[in-house]
């Protein structure tokens, strides 16, 4: 089922810097690191949901910090890891990516460490692909 009975638009975006405001409520599926400065322009456009690639999460968790951030503001959002698909590659994100890291907002929509990528989506736009 989709997320309050509509089905959400998919951005594939290499960069999160791509998002406007008018992809409010969108499923944001990007190629960049999950760090703070990539969690400012998901804040901007609030997605439903923002993923992004842990880059290996980093000293002090830097690659996740978007996670937190985005939480503070009740949005959701994930990570995938880093060895599972290509930085700066939206569709190796969705394509290859399985999810690493996902704030409380995230899992409120079902989203958990090692689903793909690809599944969350489906989830979450109401695709029977993976039902």
């Amino acid at each position: 089922m989709s997320v309050a009975g509509r089905r959400p638009a998919l951005r594939l975006v290499d960069s999160i810097t791509e998002l406007s405001e008018a992809d409010a409520g969108c499923l944001a599926v990007s190629g960049s690191h999950g760090g703070i400065s990539s969690a400012r322009y998901a804040l901007a456009a609030a997605p439903l949901l923002s993923v992004f690639n842990d880059a290996g999460v980093g000293l002090g968790q830097a690659g996740i910090a978007a996670l937190q951030h985005l939480q503070e503001h009740a949005l959701a959002a994930c990570t995938v890891a880093h060895d599972s698909a290509r930085i700066g590659e939206a569709a190796s994100t969705l394509r290859d990516g399985r999810i690493s890291h996902c704030n409380a907002a995230a899992k409120a929509l079902g989203i958990a460490p090692g689903m793909a990528c690809a599944e969350a989506v489906a989830l979450l736009r109401g695709d029977s692909a993976w039902a």
